[in-house]
Order: structure tokens, then sequence, then C-alpha cells
């Protein structure tokens, strides 16, 4: 009898023993995968504030560069009216604009309007890069907000009828990249006539 009394009293401690194991066992698993979760998200952590630094130090990179290149096109701007005595005005933006013709109307710009217009556009050197008048050619038909930011500057400052030029600091034309397969070349200040035939 005693031998039976002993293998009752060791059975139940052998499965409270069995049981805490598992319990045990279950929770190393538990805290293996927090561990591996708390890595990946202090790893992804590190790597999107190392990548937000970048991007910051990139930004204010490229802001400082467009702020010394608007510095420089001012100066050969300023230097270029002054030798072709160009009664131009100076935009807050840096763009310099002539007015020939102010247009009739009072067209409100604000709406983003479908404009026709002839224009002629010419390096500082007097190459014409583009015109509208060439033979063959008919005004464009554009809207305000698909043109370089130099046209969304200076057109709204006349009406329908109305003629602008406009000397266009690289930053708000092409920029570093020029464009028209190199006729345009990078930080290229641009000299644009402009004819507002319609507004819509």
């Amino acid at each position: 009898m005693q031998k039976a009394n002993v293998m009752i009293n060791i059975l139940p401690l052998n499965i409270v023993n069995i049981s805490v194991l598992v319990k045990r066992k279950i929770n190393l698993q538990i805290i293996k995968k927090m561990k591996k979760y708390l890595y990946s998200l202090i790893c992804s952590t590190v790597i999107i504030l190392s990548l937000s630094s970048c991007l910051k130090n990139n930004t204010e990179d490229t802001v400082a560069k467009a702020k010394e290149q608007l510095e420089k096109d001012e100066v050969i701007i300023k230097k270029f009216i002054a030798d072709n005595n160009i009664p131009a005005i100076r935009h807050e933006s840096g763009v310099y604009y002539q007015i020939t013709a102010p247009g009739t109307g009072n067209f409100n710009y604000s709406t983003n309007p479908r404009i026709t217009a002839n224009y002629t556009g010419r390096l500082l050197t007097g190459t014409v890069f583009d015109s509208s008048l060439n033979t063959g050619r008919t005004p464009l038909d554009f809207f305000l907000s698909n043109v370089i930011d130099g046209w969304k500057i200076g057109v709204p400052l006349i009406q329908k009828g109305g003629k602008i030029r406009l000397l266009i600091p690289s930053g708000y034309g092409y920029g570093p990249a020029g464009a028209g397969s190199g006729a345009i070349g990078p930080n290229a200040i641009l000299d644009f006539d402009i004819e507002i035939i319609d507004i819509k």
C-alpha cells in the first residue's frame, strides 16, 4: 500500500512540472519572437531616421544651390538689362519683365486659365531656341499650370492683347537640366517675348 501511495503522490508533481516546463517553453518562444520584432523595429527606425536625415540634407543642399544660382543669374540679368537699356522691372520672385502693351480686361488668373499666345524664346546671346512665329507654326495653346514657372509669374501681369518681355532666371526655367536637346543649356537664363491672343 505504501508503494501505491508514493506513486499517487509522485504523479501530480510530474504533471505540474510538465505544465510549468510547457509554459516556460511557450514564454521563451514568445520572448524570442518579441526580441526579433523589437530588433526589426529598431533597425527600421534607424534606417528611417538615416534616410530622413539624408533627405533633409539633400533638400537643404538643393535649396542652397538654387539660391546661389538665382544670385548668379541676377547679376547676369542686371548686366544684360544695363547693357541693352531695357526698362525692366524686377518681380519679387527675381523674374524681370517689361510690359510693352498691358492688354485689356481684368481676367482673374487664380483659376487655371487656357491661354493662346504667340511667343519667341531666346538665350541672352540672342539665339532663338523656339518661336510660334516661325513659318508653319501656330500660336501656342496652353493651360497656365503646364508651363515653366517664369511664365506662371509673368503671363498674369498682362491681359488679353497684352505683350510682355520676360527675363527668366534659370531656376524658373529649365534649371540645371536644360532642355530642347541641348538648345537650352544647364542653368540658362531665358528671354521671352509673349503676346496673349486669348484667355478662357
